[in-house]
């Protein structure tokens, strides 16, 4: 199922729904009485999602998908926003050698030997079509970061990785946009990456069993229409099963929970001079079956 959040002009709070017929008509969920927001839905495990399937067969609730607006599935996760750097080999050199990297020494190492972790604020999740805010950065220095965010299912703490995928509930695709001056000058994450609307999410969090094998969904970027970035996700240095298992040793994961696994090679940063973000400009991150995330640049 390709799973999303929307609002229409019969009902302008959010509701859950699902694509169908390729993404020309979406079946309203809560309509058919299946859960209120997603976040309920995901909580709602086996049987909640059984009960999607059968108000999608059912053929009730059914609408154009061009009489709704997308949102953010998923705008207030249990917690922050999970993110990974320098997850992709080639971006962790790319980073690594762009001078902005100051989380660890001149002399360290490119690629990282265990996962770095770190949190976006919930506060900076919108939608698809909202306007990444460059007027929020005073260091107008704001960069893109495509990634594929695994969204959790049943949580758990101490989770092995050879039983990772049981938690899983499914995908989406976050742009981790970033402040590099501010991610520079703090040496940490949070303040660069946290500011209201760097975190565009959708446009559907599509269900564990439509992906078979997720080494297999290849990333795409593109800026104004220009290739930036594209990477297989099988091209990870730590693994999906690894980051679940790393995170959650000593926190317990919770239904719709989302780990953004990293972005590969191609940022604004990796260019000489930096190709920042400026108004006018539009960001597109593609990966199938999850759709594109498209936003304009304010």
């Amino acid at each position: 199922m390709r799973l999303i959040t929307f609002t229409s002009a019969e009902s302008a709070a959010p509701r859950v729904g699902a694509l169908v017929d390729g993404g020309d008509a979406a079946v309203d969920l809560s309509a058919a009485g299946v859960a209120d927001t997603l976040e309920d839905l995901i909580a709602g495990g086996q049987e909640s999602l059984a009960a999607a399937r059968d108000a999608i067969d059912s053929g009730a609730s059914r609408r154009p998908a061009s009489d709704i607006t997308l949102h953010a599935p998923l705008s207030h996760p249990p917690k922050n926003v999970m993110c990974v750097g320098k997850n992709y080999h080639a971006h962790a050199q790319e980073f690594h050698s762009s001078g902005f990297d100051a989380s660890s020494g001149k002399d360290a190492a490119a690629l990282p030997e265990h996962p770095v972790v770190f949190t976006k604020a919930h506060t900076s999740i919108v939608g698809p079509g909202v306007p990444i805010d460059t007027g929020l950065d005073p260091t107008r220095s704001t960069d893109y970061e495509g990634e594929l965010a695994v969204v959790i299912g049943r949580g758990g703490r101490g989770i092995r990785q050879a039983d990772c995928w049981s938690h899983v509930f499914g995908y989406t695709i976050v742009n981790d946009v970033t402040a590099r001056i501010t991610q520079q000058t703090h040496r940490q994450w949070f303040l660069g990456k946290s500011i209201d609307t760097f975190c565009p999410m959708g446009p559907t969090l599509v269900t564990a069993e439509e992906v078979p094998d997720v080494r297999e969904l290849t990333l795409t970027t593109t800026v104004n229409g220009e290739p930036r970035q594209q990477a297989r996700v099988a091209d990870l240095v730590f693994d999906i099963p690894t980051l679940i298992e790393v995170i959650s040793r000593s926190i317990r994961l919770e239904p719709g929970d989302i780990i953004a696994t990293g972005t590969p090679a191609g940022v604004g940063i990796g260019f000489q001079p930096p190709r920042y973000l400026r108004p006018g400009d539009s960001v597109a991150i593609t990966i199938e079956p999850i759709g594109t995330l498209e936003n304009p640049v304010t």
